[in-house]
């Protein structure tokens, strides 16, 4: 017991040692990075060389000298043929788009589509790797409406879902003229939540008066201190209904075929049921679409990068650090593993 009492008191000067040291430095970051302003700037890959040297590693592994040697000679007189043939082939241009539930990746997606715009042609092809369970209407529906710039300009645009397109994350999907998913992808969820705690009943038990004084008779509907109404109830869930109605016909818009009524009851389904219902065009990973369309265009992956400053940086990392630790004490405790 002694041992463990002079442990548990060297542990808490450490741990308090490092937090002063911590703040210290977020204390000197934050003087530095005053009046500094931010900025972003557009990396831009080829795919197509990416795909090359994967191939290069393998067959160096593989491949005996003489093999090697044809290979090389084959692949040379292909490249020689078609510098004189003069042919152009056709441009992707892949970004990625990794929603969390405010949609923040809309804005560096703003700028690579800004981008892309600038060059692109109706024979080129925009292929978006889309990952999101959705979140804020208002958030999805400005990351949906830079997405439909791409069909405004008549640019071809192909989403690929690996993993989940689901409510917010569909309403993005559905834009593209070709929407391709892994055959375990989760996709649909097409309807409208919201919840809300009410703290009204315990305020009351402990004599603790609230007040919401409002100009406007639907201003506030329902609330979390005060005591909500009937009428409140029904104008939130009329809201609700407002917008699932909206979030319906914006679907059918871009996905005529749909049988909107049977798939906008917020279910969700795994990409095999979800070709059925034509949710999606047809099942592939995007590793595989990209692989194919490597082999007839060039590839150009987009990604734009906000410049942060040493301050966002550090706080970046704490922030990771915290989420992944408390992550990992959340799956010891329950044991549960979630998919």
């Amino acid at each position: 017991m002694e041992f463990l009492a002079e442990y548990a008191g060297f542990l808490a000067k450490t741990v308090t040692v490092v937090v002063a040291i911590l703040v210290v430095l977020v204390a000197v970051v934050a003087v530095r990075g005053k009046g500094r302003r931010g900025g972003g700037q557009l990396q831009v890959h080829k795919l197509n060389d990416f795909y090359k040297q994967l191939r290069h590693q393998l067959e160096h592994s593989v491949l005996d000298k003489d093999q090697l040697k044809a290979r090389h000679k084959e692949e040379s007189k292909a490249e020689k043929l078609a510098k004189k043939i003069g042919s152009h082939k056709p441009r992707v241009f892949v970004l990625d788009f990794d929603g969390d539930i405010r949609a923040s990746a809309t804005d560096n997606l703003r700028h690579e589509i800004t981008a892309v715009l600038s060059l692109a042609k109706p024979q080129d092809e925009v292929v978006l790797r889309l990952e999101s369970g959705g979140g804020m209407v208002h958030s999805y529906g400005l990351a949906s409406s830079q997405l439909a710039r791409i069909r405004q300009a008549n640019v071809p645009l192909t989403v690929c879902i690996d993993k989940v397109a689901a409510s917010g994350g569909y309403m993005m999907a559905c834009i593209g003229q070709k929407i391709i998913s892994a055959p375990f992808a989760i996709l649909g969820s097409i309807g409208v939540v919201a919840q809300l705690p009410n703290v009204h009943r315990l305020l009351k038990k402990h004599d603790i008066d609230f007040e919401v004084l409002t100009a406007g008779e639907y201003k506030r509907t329902l609330t979390i201190f005060g005591e909500n109404t009937e009428k409140g109830r029904e104008k939130f869930q009329e809201d609700l209904e407002t917008t699932h109605k909206l979030f319906k016909n914006f679907v059918a818009r871009y996905r005529p075929q749909l049988e909107i009524d049977d798939i906008a009851t917020g279910e969700v389904w795994l990409g095999l049921a979800a070709l059925e219902k034509e949710l999606v065009d047809e099942l592939k990973t995007s590793d595989e679409y990209l692989a194919e369309r490597s082999k007839e265009a060039e590839l150009f992956h987009l990604h734009y990068a906000e410049k942060k400053t040493l301050q966002e940086r550090v706080g970046l990392a704490a922030s990771v650090a915290l989420d992944r630790f408390a992550l990992n004490w959340l799956s010891r405790l329950t044991q549960q593993r979630f998919w």
